[in-house]
This record gives structure tokens, C-alpha cells and sequence, in this order.
């Protein structure tokens, strides 16, 4: 008896998906609940799980397509594994000691065109990468879901050196003495963009064809926060569990900037401008895929400690592409920080119906004066982009020095001065 496998309901107004990856073949054995593809809508992999237990059968939808809720992905034939597995047990004890005097196999794993290394299966960036490093993923322990290999594993192994693939023992594969030096490659690539990085380039495009985009900058010295996170880290994490960053400072500050300028956290819906009363902010995190941006809800009545908490989670649930649709919708206020990757300033684009978003950009030394007298201070830059039709450029500008004020004196945080 075959079961059928359908595109499951997707989330709110979302009525379609492309097909990213089938994680098991046709012919292999699946478990009830087991994924056995990932779907990509517009902002997070979706994992469809099989309905029963047995073995895949036909696929109907491949990778690359575009499918709709309901429509038919592939089928499961219920049973074949159960029958399966009697018979191999009941397999007679002289074959399981030619087995165990089988030679070993090679030390290497290669990567075949389906990208399947042994048995594991592997996304078409992933083994892209691993191709390009030269790397056995066998010998690489993979953190995503059901630990899947991700970038983030392959680039972590490449840059420690470990994993490497063993070279080729073949005489014949050794290149001649007299053979021409190859010449510089050439080579291209066409990949198609996922679908979430097509809804990327819309959305930013739309941002610059109907937003009046206008940046605004300052410096912000990080000594305090910097000496607070010194002097607290250690007990902050034994206390709450979780490290304490500069993020969480920067998203109290933010919060406590709305409520003085409440344009920034508003958005022009038609002819109309609604002005929100709550601060859901939006925090730009890396994902294997790409930028994800989950919100915080309701930050502005949360601690240091619980947006530390909720930041964590979303960076873990983004690096194993668990991220939920109820997780990235909305937001009224964005904060990307561009520093954790060296940027040392930036123009950052706001995210759509938003009005605003806040960049945050890396900590160096520079030369500033303090009462006269030349000094070096642990100094960022800040930036905020946002939509002039809404938000002039004073408050603009009140809004970024509430938020250096916030930052250089963290008293004024508890204090919500």
C-alpha cells in the first residue's frame, strides 16, 4: 500500500514553495515522522516528515520545482522496511564473517554528482564547498538538524585543517614531469537563487523603489558597556545561562529610544501612519541560507538577561534552519550588526513595512578628546537608515543620541533616562 506525501499547510498567506532537498532517495528506509525533504518558502526550510513508516517510493515533485499546498511530493510504500528487516536479521552467520574480513574501505569519502558522501546526503552548497576544500565530510561532526553537515561545519573544519580527504594512491592518476603547467582557471557556476534570496531581493528593491532612504550617522565610545559586560559576564552566565553580549544593551537602548521618538517605531500603511505602542524588534542573525531576521516580541518590557536568552535561541534554531514563520513575521524596528564581520561602517537598508533599522558596526581603538586631552577609546560607529517621508531628520538624529547617551552611561537604562 503506497501513502501519499503532500505539501503541508505553509503558514499565513503563504500558498506555495520550491523544493530545496530530498534528504532520503527512493528505495531507502524512512520512519514515521522522519524528514524526508525540505521545502523553501519565502523566509524559512520547512521539513515535510513522513506520514508513515516504510520505504520512499516515487518522487513526484524534484528539486528546483515550485509546488503548492496540497500538491503531491512523493509516496511511501508502508511495510517494505518492516519486511525488510527480519531478513536481514535472519541472515546466516558465515556471511557476516566474510563481511567482517572484507577490506577496509578507503580512508576518503568522495563526493558523487548527487552529493552523497557515504551515506550522507548533502546540500548543493555544502558540497560545493567540501569540493573546494577538498575535504572528507564523513570526518566532519555536523550540527544541523539530524546532524546534517552545514557551510558553517565545512568552513569550521577547513580553517582547522582537519578532515582533509586522502589523496589518490593511483600511478597512473601521478601528473608527468613533462606535462604542461594547466593554465588559470575559468571555471563558471550557475546556481538558481533559493527562494528565500529571491524574496530578499524583492523586498530590499521595493524598500529603495518606494521608501525616501536617507542614512545618518555617530560614534558611540563602548568603554562603560565594555567595562559593565568585564566586570558581570561571569555571573551573569551562571545566573541566567547564557553569555552577556552587547546586544542586549543595544536593544534596551533602542526601546527605551522609541518611546521618545515614536516615529521611528511607527510605518505608512496607504495614507495612514500607524504609530505602535509595543517595540517588536527585528534582529538581523546568519543562517546556512542566508540572513534570516526573527523578532523579539515585546522587547520593550523584557531584561537584558531574557533578550539575551530569546537572541540565543534564534541563533540556534538559524544555524539548524528551525526557524519558524510565526518567529520572522513582523517586527516594527530592525537591528543588523554588521560588526560582527569586520564592517566598519555601512548604510543599512530597512525592511519593509518598517521605517528604520539601527546598524551596529565593529569596536577599534581610535584617538578621540576628553576634557581637552587626546585619548584612546574603544569607539563604534552607529547608522540609521530610515524612511524620510516619515521620519525627519530630527528626529532622526534625537533618536540616535538617545541611543549613545543609553550606550556610553548603561545607568540610564534602569533608570530610563
Amino acid at each position: 500500500m503506497a501513502t501519499e506525501v503532500k505539501v503541508p499547510t505553509l503558514g499565513e498567506s503563504v500558498t506555495e514553495a520550491t523544493v530545496g532537498q530530498w534528504l532520503k532517495k527512493p528505495g531507502e528506509a524512512v520512519k514515521a515522522d522522519e524528514p524526508i525533504v525540505s521545502l523553501e518558502t519565502d523566509k524559512v526550510a520547512v521539513d515535510v516528515p513522513a506520514p508513515v513508516a516504510g520505504t520512499l517510493g516515487d518522487i513526484i515533485a524534484k528539486e528546483g520545482d515550485t509546488v503548492e499546498v496540497g500538491a503531491l511530493l512523493a509516496t511511501i510504500n508502508e511495510g517494505a522496511a518492516a519486511a525488510a528487516a527480519p531478513a536481514a536479521a535472519s541472515a546466516p552467520a558465515p556471511a557476516a564473517k566474510a563481511e567482517a574480513a572484507a577490506p577496509a574501505p578507503a580512508a576518503s569519502a568522495p563526493v558523487d554528482e548527487d552529493g552523497d558522501a557515504g551515506n550522507l546526503t548533502l546540500s548543493p552548497a555544502v558540497r560545493r564547498l567540501v569540493l573546494e576544500h577538498g575535504l572528507d565530510p564523513s570526518k566532519i561532526k555536523g550540527t544541523g538538524k539530524d546532524g546534517r553537515l552545514t557551510k558553517d561545519d565545512v568552513l569550521a573544519a577547513a580553517a582547522a585543517g582537519t578532515a582533509k580527504a586522502a589523496a589518490s594512491t593511483n600511478a597512473d592518476s601521478t601528473p608527468s614531469a613533462d606535462a604542461p603547467a594547466a593554465g588559470p582557471s575559468r571555471k563558471q557556476e550557475r546556481v538558481k537563487m533559493t527562494r528565500l534570496r529571491q524574496t530578499v531581493a524583492k523586498r530590499l528593491k521595493e524598500a529603495q523603489n518606494n521608501a525616501a532612504l536617507l542614512t545618518t550617522f555617530n560614534d558611540v565610545d563602548m568603554s562603560a558597556v565594555i567595562e559593565a559586560r568585564t566586570k558581570y559576564k561571569d555571573l551573569f552566565e551562571k545566573k541566567h545561562g547564557v553569555r552577556l553580549g552587547f546586544m542586549g544593551f543595544f536593544t534596551k537602548a533602542v526601546c527605551m529610544a522609541l518611546k521618545d521618538v515614536p516615529g521611528v517605531n511607527g510605518q505608512i500603511e496607504g495614507d495612514e501612519i500607524v504609530y505602535n505602542d509595543f517595540a517588536d524588534i527585528s534582529v538581523a542573525v546568519s543562517a546556512p541560507n542566508g540572513l534570516v531576521v526573527p523578532v523579539i516580541r515585546n522587547a520593550e518590557s523584557m531584561s537584558v538577561a531574557q533578550i539575551e536568552k530569546t537572541i540565543g535561541d534564534f541563533g540556534r534554531k538559524a544555524k539548524e534552519g528551525a526557524l519558524t514563520m510565526e518567529e520572522m513575521k513582523g517586527g516594527t524596528f530592525t537591528i543588523s550588526n554588521g560588526g560582527v564581520f569586520g564592517s566598519l561602517m555601512s548604510t543599512p537598508i530597512i525592511n519593509p513595512p518598517q521605517s528604520a533599522v539601527l546598524g551596529l558596526h565593529r569596536i577599534e581603538d581610535r584617538p578621540v578628546v576628553r576634557d581637552g586631552q587626546v585619548v584612546v577609546r574603544p569607539m563604534m560607529y552607529l547608522a540609521l537608515s530610515y524612511d524620510h517621508r516619515l521620519i525627519d531628520g530630527r528626529e532622526a538624529v534625537t533618536f540616535l543620541v538617545a541611543v549613545k547617551n543609553a550606550i556610553e552611561d548603561p545607568t540610564r537604562l534602569l533608570i530610563d533616562l
